[in-house]
């Protein structure tokens, strides 16, 4: 099968959604009572930066990255060597929506700018199971910071999320999937720039030029220029919140 352009358009850049190594040791702690060697599971990691973050801000855990696109895993394989910590890194391909796991196997579910492929309900409901008790899910999910976004904001999440709401709304949707809410925290302005959006721009313009003729790429390229447009207008409406769940019993 014929890898989508997506896929190809973000291999090699540091990360494939927004984010910040700050936000995810900002994340990492508010966790509480820990045990001593903690097992993760990062969904849909990508190239792994943060999966790397994790294996330096806690020393005692072992991390299980999955995503269905193995030059993700393996740029994340090549970092983790480089940071000192492959050792406690195993990556594996497999999809967030059938993950090859048994019940209970993990004390944290990290998914960073990952939930959106399955959804967020689905995604909380699905991978629960995963989890121990009073173990923690943390990710990251698209949010409207206001009740009444611009119409051409609006027009673009309908089209390519159409299932993204208020931080408020997120929060009962988890309390009613059985989770305990314990934090939530906004990325900043830098989470969607330094990292993801400026080392993008760089690279569309020779992608554009490689691919042309390629009726695929030109799409996902034209997308990828009106996202980040549309942000630049519009990113006091909305964002990516980052949610620490506990699973209750």
């Amino acid at each position: 099968m014929e890898t989508p352009f997506i896929f190809t358009m973000h291999e090699g850049l540091p990360r494939q959604g927004p984010g910040s190594n700050a936000c995810t040791r900002k994340a990492f702690s508010m966790l509480a009572d820990l045990p001593a060697r903690p097992e993760i599971l990062d969904i849909g990691c990508g190239a792994g930066m943060q999966t790397v973050e994790l294996a330096r801000t806690c020393p005692g855990c072992r991390i299980t990255a999955t995503d269905v696109h193995q030059p993700y895993l393996d740029q994340l394989a090549r970092s983790a060597a480089s940071a000192g910590v492959g050792n406690r890194i195993t990556t594996l391909r497999a999809s967030m929506d059938a993950l090859p796991f048994d019940d209970a196997s993990f004390d944290v579910l990290w998914a960073e700018g990952s939930i959106f492929i399955i959804g967020f309900r689905e995604g909380l409901t699905s991978w629960k199971r995963l989890l121990r008790p009073g173990g923690y899910l943390c990710l990251t999910e698209a949010a409207w910071f206001v009740d009444d976004p611009s119409p051409e904001a609006a027009s673009f999440w309908n089209e390519c999320y159409p299932a993204i709401t208020t931080v408020a709304a997120n929060r009962a949707i988890a309390e009613d999937a059985g989770y305990e809410v314990v934090a939530t925290f906004p990325l900043p302005a830098s989470a969607w720039w330094d990292d993801y959006y400026t080392p993008l721009i760089e690279r569309l313009a020779d992608l554009r030029q490689n691919t042309a003729g390629n009726s695929e790429a030109e799409a996902v390229i034209e997308f990828t220029e009106r996202e980040i447009a549309i942000h630049r207008e519009y990113a006091d409406e909305y964002g990516y919140q980052f949610f620490i769940l506990r699973k209750l019993g």
